[in-house]
């Protein structure tokens, strides 16, 4: 699918669909920038301020929304934090500065974690027709506040397995809640772990096929 980008006259918005997952947050939050069910031209850049524009972007989970100040203004900033969030029957949500595979960076991502994505590693709402269930608000696990809490985050999808992750990271709820702080993890991406999010193996019994690094 295309990337389509709208130029207005201070910012420009790209929206990949191969990465949205219809959070709806854009049409919600803004249906005059994002105009549902229209024939032609559905992305308005000039009908807020590029200040807004970057704020419905950075609401956007999977990356899907992307903006370019075009006046000046400043790219979107890397997060403070480094947070995965565990969406309850859904994928893991990234909000930090993702590299899989030692690609180019991408500060918000959904990555599958039901395993039947046809856009692996990437999330493509297959999750939704599977009737995929996973609980948003696992169990906690002890762990220390980490020195550093940003940096470069590493994903690289192992073949037929889990996400090996590296990096800073806080894997938290769907309320918000720590589960743990971590700088090196295997997630699972296979839907099969009885210990989600963190991969316990079960993808070798299951025999989930995916591709890796």
């Amino acid at each position: 699918m295309a990337i389509e980008t709208a130029t207005g006259s201070r910012v420009v918005i790209r929206f990949d669909g191969s990465r949205c997952i219809h959070s709806r947050n854009c049409v919600l939050s803004h249906p005059d920038v994002f105009v549902p069910n229209v024939e032609g031209e559905w992305i308005h850049p000039d009908a807020v301020s590029p200040e807004e524009v970057a704020l419905i972007a950075r609401s956007c989970p999977s990356g899907a929304i992307q903006y370019e100040r075009i006046d000046g203004g400043g790219p979107e900033p890397r997060p403070v934090v480094n947070l995965v969030h565990v969406r309850e029957n859904g994928p893991l949500a990234f909000s930090a500065p993702v590299r899989i595979d030692g690609g180019e960076v991408q500060l918000r991502l959904t990555l599958c974690r039901c395993g039947l994505s046809k856009n692996k590693p990437y999330c493509d709402n297959s999750h939704k027709a599977a009737g995929f269930t996973a609980s948003g608000e696992p169990p906690e696990r002890a762990s220390e506040t980490l020195a550093s809490r940003d940096g470069d985050l590493h994903v690289s999808p192992q073949r037929d397995g889990p996400l090996h992750v590296r990096g800073n990271l806080e894997v938290v709820s769907g309320t918000g809640r720590t589960l743990d702080r971590i700088q090196e993890t295997w997630l699972c991406r296979c839907g099969h772990s009885s210990h989600k999010p963190f991969c316990d193996g079960s993808h070798r019994k299951a025999g989930f096929r995916a591709d890796g690094a």
